[in-house]
Formats: structure tokens, sequence, C-alpha cells
């Protein structure tokens, strides 16, 4: 793949794990919402070579297909994902030139997780907020609390079963604790304290490799 160079038009699909304004802060470029079938094709087509996919619909609407994005790589578009949709389809379609970047793209590289709802959260319509906790989320979180000491590895494990099979758009921090306390998992007690801990500490990895993503592309643009 050739190195891309500074005038190359960029856009980037984003919403949702970081916000336009912010993400502006770290890389002013195009921004549009969460990536949507045919959305990358279009940019393609408007004179974009360098495309950045952060964010994505995954069940409301079509979600963007590898056949588009195997399209623009092959008419010489670079694609760069991570985070949420971009990690799942960089994962699918780096040996095909798309770049991945941060740690979520490579625990779905690697077989660490794989199912879609691991990124999946409900949004706001009109602003493209989380309104619910993504797993990856919930996940680095729990670590955080067992390595804290806050809860042992058994109840780390349970939580984590516990968010795994409560549906994407249902799972946030106080109802998981809640069915946790329900099923004696710990107690009432202990509950306070460890959702105190999540709405504190919580470990954002979503924001951290959107972050990553757009700071990749920087460096691309600047070179």
């Amino acid at each position: 793949m050739e190195t891309p160079k500074k005038n190359l038009k960029t856009i980037v699909f984003a919403g949702t794990s970081i916000s336009h304004e912010d993400a502006r802060k770290i890389l002013d470029v195009t921004y549009r919402p969460p990536v949507i079938r045919c959305d990358v094709d279009k940019a393609a087509k408007n004179g974009y070579n360098l495309i950045g996919i952060i964010d994505g619909v995954f069940f409301d609407k079509s979600a963007v297909s590898h056949r588009e994005i195997i399209k623009v790589l092959n008419s010489g578009v670079t694609v760069v994902g991570g985070c949420s949709m971009g990690a799942l389809r960089a994962s699918e379609l780096d040996s095909y030139g798309m770049v991945g970047i941060g740690k979520i793209y490579e625990w779905y590289r690697d077989g660490v997780i794989e199912a879609d709802d691991e990124v999946a959260v409900t949004t706001n319509p009109d602003t493209f907020e989380a309104v619910s906790k993504p797993l990856v989320n919930i996940r680095e979180t729990l670590n955080a609390a067992f390595n804290a000491g806050i809860i042992d590895d058994r109840t780390r494990k349970s939580f984590l079963q516990i968010a795994k099979k409560t549906y994407y758009p249902q799972r946030s921090y106080l109802g998981i604790i809640k069915k946790g306390i329900i099923d004696g998992v710990l107690s009432s007690e202990k509950g306070e304290e460890l959702l105190g801990f999540c709405k504190d500490r919580e470990v954002d990895v979503k924001r951290s490799d959107a972050i990553l993503v757009l700071k990749a592309i920087k460096k691309l643009l600047e070179e």
C-alpha cells in the first residue's frame, strides 16, 4: 500500500464513541455520523481517498458491507478502522489492505472476542450519543475493579456473564449490578461499592481506541 500524502481528502465516520466536537480537537477533517451501507462508496465517489471508520450502525439499518470496503480499497482509497464498527471490519478486511487500529481491533483479530454486540450500543437518534454501555467497556471496567480489589475473580466472571446475557440496548452498570445482587453474586453493600467504582473509574476502551484511530489518520496525513 502506498504511503498517503498530506493532501489526501479525508472523512471520518464517528459520533458515538467520540463526539465530532471532541474529534476535531484531535483531527480537523470532515466528519459524518456513524457509517451505514453505501456511505463508504459515496465517500469515495465524492473524492475522499482517506476514509476513517470508527462508529457504525449495526442493527437498525444495513451495516457497511465488506464488499463495499473492498471495492474502495481496490480503487486505491486508504481505509482506517478501529474502536467499534471500524474494529469489526478491519479485523475482517486487514488482509485486503484495511488498516486496523487499537485494542478492540486486536481483540477481534486475535479471536479474544467475536460477537458484534461486544461493541454495540443504543444511541440517541439526534446526537448519536450512547445511552447503553458496550460490553467491551463493561469487561475492562470489571477487570479494573478486580485489579483494584473491589471484587474477586469469581464475582468478576459472574458479572461478565450477566452482562453477556443482557440484551445490548439494556446494558448498564446499575442494571447488571442489581441483577447480581438479586442472584446473590454479592451483597447490596458491596454492590453499591462496585457501582460507585464503575461510575467513577469506568474504562472507556472505545473512546481510547477512537482517539488512537484519529491519531493514526493524523500521522498518515503528516507523512
